[in-house]
């Protein structure tokens, strides 16, 4: 599985792809099957949106208490907010938090390697 994130332009904030608009929590993100042309179609879209996002990119899933997260540690960190546990989305608490708290995965999201490799 796959998920499409971003940074916003106007503040920072990470966003996640969902139905065609940015929203800011991972929980409500669009997910795409690894083999799905709907994932790369959205990128493909959201790279087209330069005065909205900043390098749009898909990263790779795991399963982690029945729901998913984020694959690389450091797209996990994105996804809860700042590492400081008294701030950022992890304060919101909840099932989609404590999986993305609890996942584990590789260092790094191919997504982002590829990200890294184009440049």
């Amino acid at each position: 599985m796959k998920a499409l994130t971003a940074n916003r332009l106007t503040d920072g904030e990470v966003v996640f792809w969902r139905q065609g608009q940015w929203v800011e929590r991972f929980a409500e993100a669009d997910l795409f099957a690894d083999d799905d042309p709907a994932g790369e179609a959205a990128e493909g879209h959201a790279k087209n949106q330069p005065k909205v996002v900043v390098e749009p990119y898909l990263i790779d899933l795991v399963e982690s208490e029945g729901l998913w997260a984020p694959l690389s540690y450091r797209e996990r960190i994105r996804a809860l907010g700042p590492t400081n546990l008294n701030h950022g989305k992890q304060t919101e608490g909840g099932a989609a938090i404590a999986a993305l708290k609890h996942a584990h995965g590789a260092s790094r999201s191919t997504g982002r390697v590829d990200l890294i490799k184009r440049k």
